[in-house]
Formats: C-alpha cells, sequence, structure tokens
C-alpha cells in the first residue's frame, strides 16, 4: 500500500547563471523534483506567471511527471527569477520581488490534506498572501511538518522565522543561520541542542559545508556525515536542496538517522557535479535508487 504523498510548499522559478545559462529551480521545487525521481510523487504547490517562463515550468513538470493539481496560474505576476553568482566556488543570488510564488493563492490551494509530510522554505513566505496559504494548510494538515530555513538578505525576519521554526517538526538549515538564529551559545554542539530543547523539535540536521551534516533528535541520537573526498564541483547550486529532499525520504521511510544523513550526503555530493539544481537525467539517480531500495 502507497503511503500518503509528501506536499512541498514554495518558490518556483529560473536560475540565471553568469554564463548566460537558465536552469529551472527553487528550493522547495527542487524537492520535490529528486522526490518524484525517487518515485515518491510529492504535490508541489506553487504558482507561475502566464508567461513563457512558467509555460516552461509546467512543461518541464509533466514531462517529469509531477503532479500539477498545486501549481496555480497568475495573470498579473511572473513566474520567479533569480540571478546567481559564482564568487570563489560559492553562489550568491539576486531574489527579483513580486514574483507568482509571492502570492500563493489560499482558495486554489489543492483539496488532497492526506499528506504524512508538509515541506516548506523561508523565502516563499515573504508575501502575506503566501504566508496565508502556508498557514491554511498547516491548519488542515495532520502529519510532520519539515522546514528547510533558507535565509536570503533582505527576505527574512528572525521573529517570524522562528515561529515558523516552532510550528516544525523538522528543522534543516546550516551553520550561519543557527548562529542568526540562535543568539548567545557559541559552542556549535550546544547551540543545536538548545535550539532543539527551546523549539520541541523532532529533529534538527545543521549543514556545514565542507565539513559535512550535523543531525540530532528527541530520541538523543546524533548523526553525522561528511562530502565524498575528490569530488567534481561544478556548482554547489541545489546542494543543500538535494540534502533535504532525501532527509524527507528517509523521516519519510522511517530510515535510521545516521543512515538518513549518510545517503543524503552521498547525493548532495553528486549533485554539485551537474550545473544548477536539478538533473533531466533519469539516469543519474537510478544508482541511488538501486542502492536505496526504492
Amino acid at each position: 500500500m502507497n503511503k500518503p504523498l509528501m506536499q512541498i510548499f514554495g518558490e518556483v522559478l529560473f536560475d540565471h547563471f553568469p554564463d548566460g545559462s537558465v536552469v529551472l529551480g527553487g528550493a522547495p521545487f527542487n524537492v520535490a523534483w529528486h522526490l518524484q525521481a525517487f518515485k515518491q510523487n510529492p504535490c508541489f504547490i506553487s504558482r507561475i506567471g502566464e508567461d513563457d517562463t512558467g509555460a516552461a515550468v509546467q512543461a518541464g513538470m509533466e514531462n517529469w511527471r509531477m503532479d500539477l493539481s498545486g501549481l496555480q496560474h497568475d495573470t498579473k505576476h511572473p513566474t520567479g527569477a533569480v540571478q546567481v553568482k559564482i564568487e570563489q566556488g560559492e553562489p550568491s543570488y539576486l531574489i527579483v520581488p513580486e514574483q507568482a510564488y509571492d502570492f500563493i493563492d489560499t482558495e486554489q490551494l489543492p483539496t488532497n490534506t492526506a499528506a504524512d509530510l508538509l515541506y516548506h522554505g523561508s523565502l516563499a513566505l515573504r508575501n502575506s498572501v503566501s504566508r496565508q496559504a502556508l498557514a491554511h494548510l498547516k491548519q488542515q494538515h495532520r502529519g510532520k511538518v519539515f522546514m528547510d530555513v533558507n535565509l536570503r538578505e533582505p527576505w527574512w525576519d528572525k521573529a517570524e522565522v522562528l515561529a515558523w521554526v516552532d510550528e516544525a517538526d523538522w528543522v534543516k538549515l546550516n551553520h550561519l543561520e543557527l548562529q542568526a538564529l540562535q543568539a548567545g551559545s557559541v559552542d556549535f554542539e550546544a547551540a543545536m541542542q538548545e535550539f532543539l530543547i527551546k523549539h520541541r523539535l523532532q529533529g534538527l540536521i545543521v549543514t556545514r559545508g565542507e565539513k559535512g551534516a550535523v543531525a540530532i533528535n528527541t530520541a538523543g541520537e546524533r548523526a553525522m556525515a561528511v562530502p565524498v573526498r575528490a569530488l567534481q564541483v561544478i556548482d554547489t547550486v541545489g546542494a543543500g536542496d538535494a540534502f533535504a529532499a532525501v532527509l524527507m525520504l528517509g523521516i519519510h521511510l522511517d530510515w535510521p538517522l545516521q543512515l538518513t544523513l549518510e545517503r543524503a550526503q552521498s547525493f548532495a555530493s553528486g549533485i554539485v557535479g551537474r550545473r544548477g539544481a536539478t538533473v533531466q537525467d533519469a539516469g543519474f539517480y537510478r544508482s541511488f535508487i538501486e542502492a536505496w531500495g526504492l
């Protein structure tokens, strides 16, 4: 019997790279894309403009056989766009305001609320319209909530982000975001424990770039994983989203915490060898699907 589907809420956009290439992305979209490749059939909830890029988003989802029931259409606002710069191997982002994903409409949300796992980030909540839509989803939701913190200047407010953390069961963020949200703790391990307890989380995952990632949960388990050495790194755009997708998979399928973290790190290590955050070659996923018994 198939488990209830996962719902993924948030932005879909096109990343524009310095070399002129354009890649479909947005953290929630990337997560949904990977989960679809992993045979989970998530419901992706977002909004696109009535423009060529919006048509490209829908065509990409159709070609990937993704569920379109949560994809809304906006006649007033354009499909999301981000200008990406790569500096010393790390991406930086110019995120355009007033995009279609800022206006996800509560009235147009899918009626299926049977999901056992709801994912959202923080960028798509910069506008009150999309915030209201997510709040409505949470009211109807009976499963776990996974929050992937993505602090993008100037599009975040500490009090708001922490309020969403309080409503989550699992939270993923990087070490700099932990420092920004958890004032006063200089010791990394202590800061993680304090954050987990203070916000009554089931689990917390903190990524640390080259140092890998650390996860803890309320059962007292601690897991750690480091990137594969001698990686071919083309760009790191979307590595965190790839990591989050496998975390979602592990939570959904009840994998042990250490195994979940190792598999998430392995998959993220594969993504950095590709341009952009999504891979349109189904063969790329095959080795992971076979190794993980999906």
